[in-house]
């Protein structure tokens, strides 16, 4: 009997976790079955917690910036492997980091931007350069140590707006994957749940449904009102659930976070066309700004104009901070005239010059 308390300690100590240890005889059950405790905190054999539960389970910043993720050791053990993994809805491992206690391999999407501080010997935190829009989600800090595995949830939330979009043949013409395709082209993303609930608590207000991530559609109502689900109905976000991915259509809410350059409005004496807009950006060595760069520019830059101009989806619109008289209402928010002719000689031009 000694002897087989002893094997035991000695695997504890074999991990390399520190003590101090002692067995007690769990009641009800066989000799060979203990319980030990570490550092004061209970732990099953072969059931140790090697990683911190006491940090920060959500980070937030912003495209383009850097953020580290914490992830951190309680108990050291002799040799491991780490892995990083970035969860979703897909069966396969989106891995963005392999790792052991002296090699690091960041994989995929996150090659040459994801690596290990390493700040001390218990510090297994992920850094990640230049953060894009498909960053944001949970990420697993995963300890495998045999039988001991263990791991940790950290969650990346990206600073950013999100805005109803349409296409330019009128509402309600989206599949799931061209509504997609349609956040993407205007630099943007399809919104979460989350996203969609954090800018309607700002006072988003759309009655048409939309696109979300994970193949919901919903849409958010500040002001109850008969053509928006009814105003005996509390304010909130209306949902039509989950639906057919290929064969149901309603519009998108996209989500865009900041960028690296600038929005400008610009005109001459005679307006452009589309075709002469897009001719002005292009003498400043710009582009016709997206509809995500002129939401980003209104949200982080306090871009404020208020003459419509011509945008890259063919789209006039204008970016109020400011609400005053005849500049498109009492609120905020960036103005849409929708989709005029091309070749109407109207309107300015927003344009985008990276940096």
């Amino acid at each position: 009997m000694r002897t087989t308390q002893t094997l035991f300690v000695l695997h504890l100590l074999s991990l390399g976790a520190c003590g101090p240890y002692y067995y007690r005889p769990q009641a009800g059950r066989s000799g060979e079955e203990y319980r030990y405790h570490v550092r004061g905190d209970q732990a099953l054999l072969g059931h140790i917690q090697y990683l911190e539960r006491s940090g920060p389970r959500a980070v937030r910043a912003h495209t383009g910036a850097n953020v580290t993720l914490p992830c951190r050791l309680r108990v050291l053990p002799r040799d491991y492997r780490l892995k990083w993994v970035k969860l979703g809805r897909s069966p396969r491992e989106n891995i963005a980091l392999m790792a052991d206690s002296r090699r690091e391999r960041a994989r995929g999407a996150f090659a040459a931007r994801a690596s290990l501080p390493r700040a001390d010997r218990h510090d297994l935190s992920l850094r990640l350069r230049d953060l894009r829009l498909e960053d944001s989600g949970s990420y697993k800090c995963e300890l495998i140590n045999g039988v001991d595995d263990d791991s940790v949830t950290v969650e990346l939330r990206l600073d950013g707006v999100v805005f109803p979009y349409q296409a330019n043949k009128g509402r309600y013409q989206f599949t799931y994957y061209q509504a997609v395709q349609a956040c993407k082209e205007q630099d943007a993303k399809l919104a979460t749940f989350q996203q969609l609930f954090e800018e309607w608590q700002k006072g988003l207000d759309w009655c048409n449904a939309g696109w979300l991530e994970d193949g919901t559609v919903h849409y958010p109502v500040a002001v109850p009102r008969e053509p928006c689900g009814g105003k005996n109905l509390p304010p909130g976000i209306r949902s039509y659930g989950a639906r057919d991915k290929q064969r149901d259509r309603f519009d998108a809410f996209c989500f865009t976070s900041t960028f690296k350059g600038s929005v400008y409005f610009r005109r001459e004496s005679a307006m452009f066309d589309y075709v002469g807009g897009t001719s002005a950006c292009r003498r400043d060595g710009a582009t016709v700004a997206k509809v995500g760069q002129v939401y980003s520019a209104w949200r982080f830059s306090g871009l404020n104009h208020c003459e419509p101009g011509w945008l890259a989806d063919g789209s006039v619109r204008y970016p109020i901070v400011s609400p005053r008289s005849r500049c498109g209402g009492s609120q905020p928010g960036v103005r849409s005239l929708g989709f005029p002719r091309l070749s109407h000689r109207a309107y300015g031009v927003y344009c985008y010059k990276p940096r």
